[in-house]
């Protein structure tokens, strides 16, 4: 019996230990996502200067100009998804039955099980949606018992890990979209990839239950003790509350601000433009099928027009951090692309890989290059265009190699922190404290999601 005890006081001294050591280390090491941005613009102009066949000054200057506004478009699809699926969450009665939903929290470990229960099927839905349901969770369940917040936020960001595998994934999502202009695959050979063989295949699915199961197994052992805690110090409601209350005064403007008949008439007239879309292109979703599908949603949710305006006001408020990156992130693309800094990578893979082993090796680079363009479609305009003809010179499996790529992106987000900021924005913590647990799980899914591809490549 002493020897368990010792044993189990020796485990907790190193989970302890551990958690103090990534806590210390992202609070002094880490700085704020827009700067690493800024410094991974310049780690990969040195890069293409020092490697790349075009890597001149004025080279690397007219790419970065050009990827900069290249990913325009795109950047305003991904907010679109992020600030419906806010306003989705955001939504008084999804707030209510949040509540409800953790009142029978009371434990570290029953804090967990409800994160995931909630956030993984709403990340599966839409990763928008996930981020900000997260997010509302850890602010709820901290009211309710006294844990870490950082450790909660974490918690949440965690069980978001599966972002690239669910229904809004931009990389799955684009190669499925009839000319898309992010179809490589289209491009290159007049296919697309339906979602049946990407999104629902065993190499997707397999990887993905793994890693979210081992996480909420293992995520409740490194909750920090109450002497090493941070507590949620105020708990305001993270929504417009404005949005609710009714105008004093009546007027021609307010009648129209606060009819409920305005919303769920062009929330009808919107899901009639949909059912007519799927009728003529057969049902399915890509991304702009799916925004509209959640703007739908969110205004019968907020019922009234001036709500829905609110909702998305806070959103965009609190996900500006990210808007901000992406046009230093689409220059970091349009280095890698214009440069030939993604083909000298691409050769360097292709000579190692086979036709077997494309997919792992499209996972191990795609861990790199996720650290250099964070968001996955923008990181799929640089992989895609060298993965996919690999795939076709070696016989590959596309799908494979395509998903490889994506599963690569869900366990990087747990060490880069683009994707990090509006759940911490909206939750009101330090990134750095967060991203100390999130780093336990990047471990995690490291080594499922590498051994899972290699074998099922």
């Amino acid at each position: 019996m002493q020897k368990k005890i010792d044993a189990s006081l020796t485990q907790n001294s190193l989970q302890r230990s551990l958690v103090n050591f990534c806590v210390i280390f992202f609070d002094r090491y880490m700085p704020d996502p827009f700067v690493i941005a800024l410094l991974l613009t310049f780690v990969t102009a040195l890069l293409a200067m020092g490697l790349a066949p075009h890597g001149t000054p004025t080279d690397i200057l007219n790419a970065w100009y050009t990827g900069a506004f290249k990913i325009v478009a795109f950047a305003f699809q991904m907010m679109l998804i992020l600030v419906t699926g806010h306003a989705v969450a955001g939504a008084k009665p999804v707030r209510k039955a949040l509540s409800r939903l953790v009142r029978w929290v009371s434990t570290p470990r029953q804090a967990v099980i409800m994160m995931f229960a909630l956030v993984v099927p709403a990340t599966w839905l839409n990763w928008g949606l996930g981020l900000v349901v997260g997010a509302f969770v850890a602010r709820e369940i901290a009211r309710q018992i006294k844990v870490d917040y950082g450790w909660l936020v974490a918690c949440g960001y965690t069980a978001w890990w599966l972002c690239n595998s669910g229904l809004s994934s931009s990389i799955a999502l684009s190669q499925a979209t009839h000319r898309n202009p992010m179809n490589i695959v289209e491009q290159l050979t007049g296919q697309i990839v339906p979602l049946r063989e990407s999104l629902f295949s065993g190499f997707t699915l397999i990887p993905t239950v793994l890693t979210v199961v081992a996480s909420a197994i293992v995520f409740p052992y490194f909750c920090p003790p109450a002497s090493q805690s941070v507590y949620l110090e105020t708990a305001p409601s993270p929504t417009n509350e404005e949005q609710d209350t009714l105008p004093s005064k009546w007027s021609p403007r307010t009648l129209v601000e606060y009819s409920p008949v305005l919303s769920f008439g062009i929330a009808f007239f919107a899901l009639g433009a949909l059912i007519l879309h799927w009728h003529e292109h057969g049902f399915g979703f890509d991304i702009d099928s799916l925004i509209l599908s959640f703007l739908i949603v969110g205004l019968l949710l907020q019922k009234r027009p001036i709500a829905y305006v609110n909702a998305v006001k806070e959103a965009i408020a609190q996900t500006g951090p990210i808007l901000l990156q992406f046009p230093f992130y689409g220059g970091i693309m349009g280095i890698m692309t214009a440069t030939g800094l993604a083909g000298v990578i691409s050769v360097f893979f292709v000579h190692i890989a086979s036709a077997q082993t494309l997919p792992f090796w499209s996972f191990i680079s795609s861990l790199i290059i996720t650290f250099l363009v964070p968001s996955a479609g923008g990181h799929w305009a640089v992989q895609g265009p060298f993965v996919v003809p690999a795939a076709l010179s070696l016989h590959a499996s596309i799908p494979h190699v395509i998903m490889g790529v994506a599963i690569a992106e869900n366990v990087a987000n747990m060490l880069q922190p683009f994707w990090a900021v509006p759940i911490v924005a909206i939750a009101g913590i330090g990134i750095q404290r967060v991203m100390a647990f999130t780093s336990i799980t990047f471990i995690i899914s490291l080594i499922i999601c590498s051994i899972s591809v290699f074998f099922l490549g």
